[in-house]
């Protein structure tokens, strides 16, 4: 006898009817275990059910005592939640759910329980469970069905008679639930004028009770109760579609995570009831059990994941994020020499300005202010001159990949056109350029600014500001081998992060309807009058996407480095034109003597390497949401990098000036592989 079948003896051996509840429980959870085995082969998992219904039918003592088991296990436990409520969140609520999925994680499940949903967790722990109750043949299945859950010797219940109680029990819990997001006034009110006058929820209720009262009275398997239950699939895709009207209104009056995890609550709900409709009207009741179960296996895993509620209930909020910034991205993309040009002279004017703002960060820390202060100084000053660039329509350089990302992104919404990859390397080329010319016209205006504003308060004998000393620290700080990498990526961090936190203040804005607050709300209309309140309300829906991105990197940029300081993680900004801006200043400062000094040149190099990590980190950042946003996560990359190689190769200088690019021919294993199309010009 081998030691699978010894320790299938034993367990068997040890069935106790009498045995306190933990006990009966903990019982079955190790028949599970050894049904499961230490492999992961479905088919294994399978033959052990085979050996353990042939024991059975061996010893008809055991199945007596197992028959009174299993009666007393159905008896002290209720299976309602188990089929109604595994997986959903305990109230149709994002936080109240993402707390409940930490105290999963945190605290196990105890054997010590009657409802059968957290039982279910120790039941069946993996997900190979899954994999193996699906595996059970239609054969194994009957005799299951037949041997160990058959009616009782008693004349109690029978397991049909159990199983269609329950099923309709939990049905009825499953159609509340529904009912009470559907008819909540979040959903109700943002329904279509359709959806809302065709009223489906209401009628839900009437129609699940045709379907109880004909199983109930002619069976599961009637005509009247399969046409009931057809009648209440139908309902169910009725209330699914005014359901669906919601997102019309979300996309065009802003995102709430609350409902979007309302919503998809209700959705899974409505699968969960056809399933137990399935169970109900079926001829073959232990197929459809063991499918049930197997899915319910997979349900429970994914209803303990953190980061899958996180995905999954934040998609819409990404996507309406990126959505704003590919419209705002779009004005920051340069498609023509005129474009081109225009670029230089934003990037020109927001130089002329940061080389103000350098210069009164360097007068804020020759005040030796505490780091808190020095900070919100620091913060506000940055914040007031992006937001005068704004107001001036210049620009920043380093803000823009946050913002073109997402506009880029876009463009793989649909890779199947034959075109789609050559699209989106032009665009690829047109953002470089924009970038370079960008940077160019930041980076040459505020170290020539810098310097004129370093020889004029020397003229004026404003000499305390930045010493020697101050100087040679900044040269020293800024060399290109130092940490100035991981700074300047981590303040590209710091770039995205503003424009996620845009986004969102944004979408708050519309979901509140502030515009419509604003324009008519009587209080604003007697202060401002009736057009300039108007006038408010339309300006602030359009910019206060700007004003946040602005004020809130401002204020990181300040404050973030004395918050990591104080949890003693040592941080510096390291913005490419403050930077450019603090070394000249800093050149001037040590004389002519310098140009020298090869402290000089690798602070030079470190001006490099900041604007490279600045836009690499920012860009990498928002393209990767604008990713997930745009669903596009599974395009093949390989293509769109080999595109882009070529281009570089072929036409190097449309990376960097706005000389004409032509898509030029590619070879057969190319166009198989990336589906481009015909040769066309574009500026």
């Amino acid at each position: 006898m081998s030691t699978t079948q010894l320790e299938l003896i034993h367990i068997l051996r040890a069935i106790d009817p009498d045995a306190p509840l933990p006990q009966r429980h903990l019982w079955l959870i190790g028949l599970l275990d050894w049904v499961r085995g230490e492999s992961e082969d479905p088919q294994a998992a399978v033959a052990r059910v085979r050996s353990l219904l042939d024991a059975a039918e061996l010893r008809p003592d055991w199945l007596k005592l197992w028959h009174f088991w299993w009666a007393k296990f159905l008896s002290t436990t209720d299976a309602t939640p188990l089929l109604a409520d595994l997986g959903f969140a305990p109230r149709a609520a994002f936080l109240s759910e993402f707390v409940n999925r930490v105290r999963r994680k945190l605290l196990p499940a105890t054997p010590e329980t009657t409802d059968l949903g957290e039982l279910f967790d120790l039941l069946f722990p993996s997900e190979f469970d899954a994999r193996w109750l699906r595996a059970l043949d239609t054969d194994t299945l009957r005799r299951l069905r037949s041997l160990l859950f058959r009616a009782d010797a008693q004349g109690q219940t029978t397991a049909a008679d159990y199983a269609q109680r329950v099923l309709l029990d939990a049905l009825t819990y499953s159609l509340g639930q529904i009912n009470a997001i559907g008819l909540s006034p979040d959903i109700r009110t943002r329904m279509s004028p359709e959806a809302r006058q065709a009223r489906p929820f209401h009628a839900l209720p009437t129609t699940f009770e045709k379907v109880r009262v004909a199983v109930l009275e002619f069976g599961r398997e009637s005509e009247p109760s399969l046409l009931a239950i057809n009648q209440l699939r139908e309902q169910l895709d009725s209330c699914r579609a005014a359901a669906y009207s919601v997102y019309a209104h979300l996309q065009e009056h802003g995102i709430s995570v609350h409902i979007e995890f309302q919503l998809r609550q209700l959705r899974q709900r409505i699968l969960r009831v056809k399933a137990l409709l399935l169970c109900l009207e079926t001829d073959a009741p232990a197929l459809a059990t063991a499918q049930l179960l197997s899915h319910l296996v997979r349900v429970n895993r994914d209803s303990r994941s953190v980061r899958s509620l996180m995905r999954t209930s934040t998609e819409l909020l990404a996507a309406k994020v990126t959505e704003r910034n590919a419209e705002t991205g779009e004005h920051y993309i340069t498609r023509t020499p005129r474009d081109y040009a225009r670029m230089l002279r934003n990037a020109a004017g927001g130089g002329f300005v940061l080389a103000f703002t350098t210069w009164a960060k360097l007068l804020i820390v020759s005040l030796g202010l505490s780091a808190f202060w020095g900070g919100l100084m620091s913060g506000m000053n940055y914040a007031a001159s992006f937001v005068i660039i704004m107001l001036l329509h210049w620009t920043v350089a380093t803000k823009q990949p946050a913002m073109t990302a997402p506009a880029l992104a876009a463009k793989l919404k649909n890779m199947d056109a034959p075109d789609a990859v050559e699209n989106f390397v032009t665009e690829v080329v047109y953002l470089l350029r924009s970038q370079f010319a960008a940077i160019m016209g930041n980076v040459g205006v505020v170290i020539p600014m810098a310097m004129l504003i370093t020889y004029g308060l020397h003229h004026l004998g404003w000499d305390g500001v930045l010493d020697t000393h101050h100087s040679e620290k900044i040269l020293t700080d800024h060399h290109m081998l130092g940490p100035t990498v991981l700074f300047a990526a981590a303040t590209g961090g710091l770039l995205f992060a503003s424009s996620v936190i845009a986004g969102w203040v944004e979408n708050w804005f519309v979901f509140n309807r502030l515009d419509s607050i604003i324009a008519y709300h009587p209080r604003s209309t007697r202060a401002l009058g009736t057009e300039r309140a108007e006038r408010w309300g339309r300006y602030w829906r359009t910019h206060v996407s700007s004003y946040t991105a602005n004020i809130s990197l401002g204020l990181m940029l300040g404050l973030v480095p004395p918050i990591l300081i104080f949890f003693g993680i040592g941080f510096e900004v390291r913005h490419v034109t403050l930077v450019s801006g603090q070394i000249a200043a800093a050149g001037v400062e040590l004389g002519t003597e310098i140009l020298d000094e090869p402290a000089l040149w690798w602070a030079v190099g470190g001006i490099v390497v900041t604007g490279l990590m600045n836009l690499a980190s920012s860009f990498y950042f928002a393209f990767r949401l604008a990713m997930t946003a745009h669903n596009v996560t599974g395009v093949s990359r390989r293509r769109l990098y080999r595109a882009v190689g070529r281009r570089m190769i072929r036409q190097p200088l449309s990376f960097v000036l706005p000389v004409a690019t032509r898509h030029t021919p590619t070879s057969s294993v190319d166009k198989a592989d990336e589906h481009e199309g015909d040769e066309r010009v574009s500026i």
